[in-house]
């Protein structure tokens, strides 16, 4: 088993110093996440391993493994192996999240990573009454945010001939951005993925269920790997069919990283996915007369001039303000929980203390 095959390359262990972890330390791949247990491939094939407690659990540091991460781990030929350490990642993808589920610690709480060391994010949405730009630019800004390429795949062509001003709509909304109408059933478009899908790359599946995640997937592995399940027909959404993320290499050596299906995407930290997305928007504020406009009603707004001939479509200006807006909130919260961790913390801390104190207080 070559792990390069799996896209791994040694100039991630470049930035270790190796002589701190155990010498029969090797790399290996997550290709899934079930709970507490982790499925990996590495050079002795599929194995399963556990976070080591000590390195995980104790201040927060090390980042927790998701699926298509790197790692070090300690093989055991008798159960399940012991991850080490996350090697450092080109690209991720992670959502917010607020539930507290992850782990005590507010780097966690505020953030679940979706999937990592991907090179293409396939935002799928399908061709039925489901359809939604907005919701097509959402997903957008966290690809640009992930540092990996993202490419739009309007699923279900087949019931959907028409679907020249779909097309045209993403690409009015996001005009750099590849997108390709694409058939799971009738193989319609498929061909045009081939480039995406090079041997050594991972590319991420996301998408709403019902959009054909496990369909595609069935059609690129040319047999049945994942169930497929029927969208409802009253609103055109699907059910949730992948239970949990998994790594699955296909024929052509590429790899993909499938999802289960999200009702809603949580920014996170999406600055630079949002200038990356909006870059023509924010070149205008440049170009504005005054540098503290707030592009409502000042004079020499080149944002509202923009707005006026046209060049600038009110629905691009409402998404751009409306992801700015959320993001400002999670910053917000984020800041909020990272001072209420800090806060019990020392709480906790000043607890301890005053019984030692009037432990040995009361000794003497």
């Amino acid at each position: 088993m070559l792990l390069e095959d799996y896209g791994f390359n040694n100039t991630l262990l470049y930035s270790l110093d190796m002589s701190q972890y155990d010498t029969s330390a090797i790399p290996a791949r997550v290709t899934s996440v079930h709970r507490d247990r982790y499925e990996l491939i590495c050079e002795y094939g599929s194995v399963f391993g556990r976070l080591k407690a000590g390195v995980y659990f104790n201040d927060g540091s090390e980042s927790f493994p998701a699926t298509g991460d790197f790692v070090l781990m300690i093989f055991n030929r008798m159960g399940d192996s012991t991850i080490i350490k996350t090697l450092p990642r080109k690209s991720m993808f992670v959502r917010s999240d607020f539930s507290g589920h992850a782990a005590g610690y507010a780097k966690t709480v505020l953030q679940q990573t979706i999937a990592a060391n991907f090179d293409y994010v396939f935002i799928m949405t399908s061709l039925n009454r489901d359809f939604s730009v907005n919701r097509v630019m959402r997903y957008l800004t966290q690809a640009r945010q992930s540092g990996a390429q993202p490419v739009v795949l309007l699923t279900k062509a087949d019931l959907q001939p028409d679907f020249a001003g779909y097309i045209a709509e993403i690409q009015k909304a996001a005009p750099f951005v590849p997108v390709h109408a694409i058939s799971s059933h009738t193989g319609f478009g498929l061909e045009e993925l081939d480039d995406y899908l090079r041997p050594g790359k991972t590319v991420v599946f996301l998408g709403m269920s019902g959009v054909g995640k496990s369909s595609l997937l069935n059609a690129l592995m040319k047999q049945e790997v994942m169930v497929v399940s029927s969208i409802r027909e009253d609103d055109s959404r699907g059910r949730h069919t992948t239970t949990h993320r998994q790594l699955i290499m296909l024929p052509s050596g590429a790899m993909v990283i499938d999802t289960p299906g999200m009702r809603e995407l949580g920014l996170f930290h999406a600055s630079e996915g949002i200038s990356a997305e909006f870059a023509d928007v924010e070149q205008l504020f440049s170009q504005c007369r005054f540098s503290d406009c707030r592009h409502t009603t000042e004079p020499g707004c080149a944002v509202l001039a923009a707005l006026d001939d046209g060049t600038l479509s009110r629905e691009r200006w409402e998404n751009y303000m409306s992801q700015k807006q959320e993001n400002r909130f999670v910053e917000d919260k984020s800041g909020y929980l990272r001072e209420k961790k800090n806060w019990e913390k020392s709480v906790s801390m000043y607890t301890k203390q005053s019984k030692k104190r009037r432990y040995y207080d009361d000794y003497e």
